[in-house]
């Protein structure tokens, strides 16, 4: 039985660089894995340089990783961060492999501290001004983890703007505090919708042609 290997590698070590190196490298072969992170530590070295000893690991992933670790009782497959998304291996609803990509929770809530900090200092500029801005903080959180899998993930980051919105504008006029019903109209107003603005990573190498004639 083959299995799917993956070595990640982050941050280079020994040296620190001002933009941090982040790589991971798939393997269908434990031993292919361990060689190449082998080879590519002793090339590291001869420019004195070496791998983050906490973040770099070699871990299974994949389809068949989990068929084995499901029948040794050893629970689910491990998962990885990456470019701030977790990466699971699942199921699909129609039986098959998939992997899910999930928003990872430390990053969703340390944006969701700049948002709340930034709607503090804001609070008494003008509601189509704040809204405005509040669309574009969204927007781009949705067209960047706005992947299949990721739309619970999203709905709720678009959510919790909202309701550090509704806090902000409670604290302008205390004598007149706004209600969440008000609330909820500005937010439809100016926040996009959470949805899915990636295709699976497979469709995205998908070539489809009209005829015999590919489409450019």
């Amino acid at each position: 039985m083959r299995r799917e290997f993956h070595v990640r590698f982050c941050e280079g070590g020994g040296v620190r660089f001002p933009s941090a190196t982040r790589l991971i490298v798939g393997f269908k072969r434990k031993d292919d894995a361990e060689r190449f992170k082998e080879e590519l530590a002793a090339r590291l070295r001869e420019f004195k340089l070496e791998l983050h000893p906490d973040k770099t690991r070699l871990l299974e992933f994949g389809r068949k990783a989990a068929m084995s670790t499901g029948r040794s009782g050893q629970g689910k497959p491990e998962t990885f961060d990456f470019l701030g998304f977790t990466h699971i291996s699942a199921m699909a609803r129609n039986g098959g492999y998939l992997v899910r990509r999930h928003t990872i929770p430390k990053r969703m809530r340390g944006k969701l501290r700049e948002v709340k900090t930034e709607l503090m200092l804001r609070k008494h500029d003008p509601i189509p001004e704040v809204g405005k801005w509040l669309g574009a903080v969204v927007s781009g959180h949705i067209r960047y983890y706005g992947v299949p899998t990721n739309k619970q993930a999203i709905n709720e980051f678009r959510f919790q703007v909202g309701r550090h919105w509704h806090r902000a504008l409670k604290r302008r006029s205390q004598e007149n505090a706004i209600t969440w019903e008000k609330t909820r109209r500005f937010i439809a107003r100016y926040l996009p919708p959470a949805r899915i603005c990636h295709p699976f990573p497979d469709a995205r190498f998908v070539v489809r042609t009209q005829g015999k004639s590919p489409v450019r």
